[in-house]
């Protein structure tokens, strides 16, 4: 019984075929670093193939493919960095620091005397969270992030769950969207913090 299915494709055909089959949603979409190993692969057949019929040319290659190696691992070590690096700004309020909140304040009012809102409006949000864990409102957690701060704080203290909310958005502004700081934002979570000091309640 004869089938209608061609035994054998050309090259091109199988390519467009297996591009078609990657393209489906259910396959999960590679990386940038995926793309550029492929890229240096491709290139180093391509330059197999035309150094077989060349006097001389597999030692050009060997040094060709050496230089390619060095420079795709460093370009892999350096965005492994930079993503690492970013996971650990975007997952942490206070990232390496350990001060308490009254030198997180004095920072933030250093800040604010040059003009340098944005770092002045980072150091008072991360006072007013020490503030909270130092009067075990919110239980110290590592890794916290502003809106999670937002969150629980909310919780302990209802009436000022907008003004944190608010203050969590502010930090997130000029840490992780690039926004430049304002003496009002800095002014907003300064309120913040004296009302937070206020405070009577504690969790325990």
């Amino acid at each position: 019984m004869a089938l209608d299915v061609p035994v054998e494709i050309g090259r091109g055909a199988a390519r467009e075929a297996a591009l078609r089959e990657l393209a489906d949603p259910a396959y999960p979409k590679p990386s940038w670093a995926d793309l550029l190993l492929d890229r240096i692969w491709q290139f180093i057949q391509d330059l197999i193939n035309r150094a077989s019929g060349v006097p001389g040319g597999w030692l050009t290659l060997l040094v060709l493919v050496l230089i390619l190696a060095v420079i795709a691992f460093a370009l892999i070590r350096a965005a492994r960095k930079a993503s690492g690096a970013g996971r650990q700004a975007g997952g942490g309020l206070f990232g390496e620091t350990r001060l308490g909140a009254a030198e997180h304040r004095v920072l933030a009012e250093r800040h604010a005397a040059a003009g340098e809102w944005a770092q002045a409006i980072r150091e008072r949000l991360r006072a007013i969270a020490r503030e909270l864990e130092e009067r075990t409102i919110v239980e110290p957690m590592p890794g916290r992030t502003a809106t999670e701060l937002a969150a629980e704080a909310g919780q302990a203290l209802p009436a000022l769950a907008g003004d944190l909310s608010q203050g969590a958005r502010i930090f997130a502004d000029v840490t992780y969207g690039d926004r430049p700081g304002t003496p009002e934002s800095y002014a907003a979570l300064t309120e913040l913090d004296v009302a937070v000091r206020r405070e009577n309640v504690t969790l325990r």
